[in-house]
């Protein structure tokens, strides 16, 4: 079978990508992703903090970062001692000379501030292509929902304009249309969306009365939300598309494929299984294309897209039961 597909322009040799995180942090550890099997990997995120503590190592220039969560100030002199800039770089330059396979950068941004003209260095390392994690929270009592959106396409533009390489977007699910911020994305130049973002989630401990992290890693349940979104933006934009969040099986690489998306994300999974997992994804893909007599990934790529006479199953949000049991059927969809 041929498992290989394009993403950003990139070559891969299947649609499997591992994602942002410590599974990325190292060479060793991406070397252990490429002989897994993996198409690509996102390098851990280095974070915008990070760079402007760089660049002005806490000067009053640069102290507007943490103006609004003076408390980042700690974090992010552990961060910076823990992974500075030069050694991001060094990843970049290290995992490039060990794998063979698309190494894509990562940054965790949420302004457009000084910083990404920093994006050019990730580039002179040798990254095949960046993703701006971005992630500004939809909570604010001066900024219209319209300036949030803003904020995301002010933040491409900014590091476009510094790079050759493809860059992608990694969005989140707080907007109001994802549409149109996807459109928009494409517009100001991004090679491709990614969806979704998983962001913190706050639970509560009600014996001691704390906040605390919830889970941090993903269940299958959430991918349900990746494929409403993949399989409407589908055709609808002319960047790439990239599924994260939820995809725990080949099962679900499959899933995505079929709904338009051209590149698979995947973490949580790993850290249960650990990095040969890749392995057996792969050959639960391949078993499917046989028995279903598809040679390459296009000839089933994009078979039940929004763009097509699916649109409505995508579309349906609301529920209702049938007459005579207890079944569950979209509204206004045929039995």
């Amino acid at each position: 079978m041929d498992l290989s597909v394009k993403y950003m322009g990139l070559y891969l040799k299947n649609p499997i990508i591992v994602s942002s995180s410590d599974l990325t942090s190292s060479v060793e550890n991406v070397k252990k992703c490429a002989e897994a099997g993996a198409g690509a990997v996102v390098l851990k995120s280095l974070f915008e903090e990070q760079i402007l503590n760089e660049i002005d190592k806490y000067s009053s220039k640069g102290q507007y970062a943490f103006d609004q969560h003076p408390e980042a100030t700690d974090y992010v002199q552990s961060l910076t001692r823990d992974h500075n800039i030069d050694e991001y770089l060094k990843l970049i330059e290290g995992a490039k000379k060990s794998v063979d396979i698309p190494v894509i950068a990562s940054i965790n941004c949420m302004t457009s501030r000084e910083w990404p003209a920093f994006a050019a260095e990730l580039q002179a390392a040798g990254a095949d292509a960046i993703e701006l994690n971005i992630g500004v929270f939809p909570f604010s009592e001066e900024k219209s929902s319209q300036q949030i959106e803003a904020q995301y396409v002010e933040i491409l533009r900014a590091v476009k304009q510094h790079v050759k390489i493809p860059v992608a977007v990694k969005i989140g699910y707080y907007f109001s249309n994802i549409y149109q911020i996807a459109r928009q994305l494409d517009a100001a130049g991004a090679d491709a969306v990614v969806m979704f973002n998983r962001f913190y989630r706050p639970d509560i401990d009600i014996q001691n009365l704390n906040i605390f992290a919830g889970e941090i890693l993903s269940t299958p349940s959430e991918m349900t939300q990746v494929l409403r979104w993949v399989g409407l933006l589908s055709g609808k934009v002319g960047c790439y598309l990239g599924a994260s969040t939820g995809i725990h099986d080949g099962a679900g690489v499959i899933k995505q494929l079929l709904v338009g998306a051209d590149a698979t994300m995947v973490c949580s999974k790993l850290y249960r299984k650990g990095f040969s997992y890749i392995g057996s994804m792969l050959t639960e893909i391949e078993a499917w294309m046989e028995s279903h007599k598809f040679e390459t990934i296009k000839d089933f790529q994009g078979k039940l897209a929004g763009v097509q006479a699916n649109t409505a199953e995508w579309e349906r949000i609301q529920f209702i039961k049938k007459a005579t049991g207890n079944a569950v059927k979209p509204l206004g969809s045929e039995w």
